[in-house]
């Protein structure tokens, strides 16, 4: 069976504000199951282990998916979510995929993450498919490859607007806008319509633009898994 694991932020307020924040449960949700019935085995993992935050605002509304419901009613997965692997504990050894889900508190505690920047280096140069969405690709900006390039480096990457940001209000907020830190590291930032799905792969790096476009993030991911990788 494929293996896949999902790293999810640990922090939970916006910068020192008391505002909560974490991880984006459609985010999780969506790619979770599209893995999941396509027969892999997702793992979960988080910066610092155990239970991580979740996004209030991702459960409430609209933003309460039919996948977030399977996933809130369903024993296995929310274990899993209960009981994350630290990063640094994590072996990717085993791992065909690594996938990092978006929220705002990916922002604060996945950038510079040393582990994180370790595996995600480890998991492309064996082969594996790197996946992120949102937010999430805050997280590949840990990563330099062997030869001290970033790992976005030359590559096409979507991710959180600085439009969007400013619709959400949060452009003063975050520590920095996301696809001018992942142009300012090499990247090929491309962006569809705000809040629209959209979704990109270059060879076997996968990234979406925002909640919307999680379930196409699975998708590719999918469909990169099954092609030779390409660095």
């Amino acid at each position: 069976m494929p293996q896949a694991l999902f790293i999810l932020t640990s922090h939970d307020r916006i910068g020192d504000s008391d505002t909560p924040t974490g991880f984006y449960w459609e985010e999780l949700a969506a790619p979770y199951w599209i893995l999941t019935d396509a027969g892999w085995q997702v793992e979960l993992a988080s910066i610092k282990g155990g239970r991580p935050p979740a996004d209030p605002s991702s459960a409430e509304g609209d933003a309460m998916t039919e996948e977030v419901r399977r996933f809130m009613a369903d024993d296995a997965a929310m274990n899993r979510l209960a009981h994350t692997e630290r990063v640094e504990d994590v072996d990717v050894s085993g791992c065909d995929m690594i996938f990092l889900p978006g929220g705002h508190g990916t922002m604060w505690d996945l950038p510079e993450n040393e582990a994180l920047g370790a595996l995600l280096a480890r998991g492309w140069e064996k082969g594996a498919v790197i996946g992120a969405v949102c937010h999430g690709p805050a997280g590949l900006l840990a990563a330099r490859l062997s030869d001290g390039q970033p790992l976005v480096a030359g590559r096409r990457v979507a991710g959180f607007t600085n439009s969007e940001e400013e619709a959400v209000g949060l452009t003063e907020a975050v520590p920095f806008l996301l696809a001018d830190r992942l142009s300012a590291a090499g990247a090929r930032h491309e962006s569809g319509p705000d809040w629209q799905s959209f979704a990109i792969a270059d060879g076997q790096l996968v990234t979406g633009q925002n909640p919307a476009s999680s379930a196409e993030v699975a998708r590719l991911m999918l469909q990169a898994a099954d092609r030779p990788a390409v660095r």
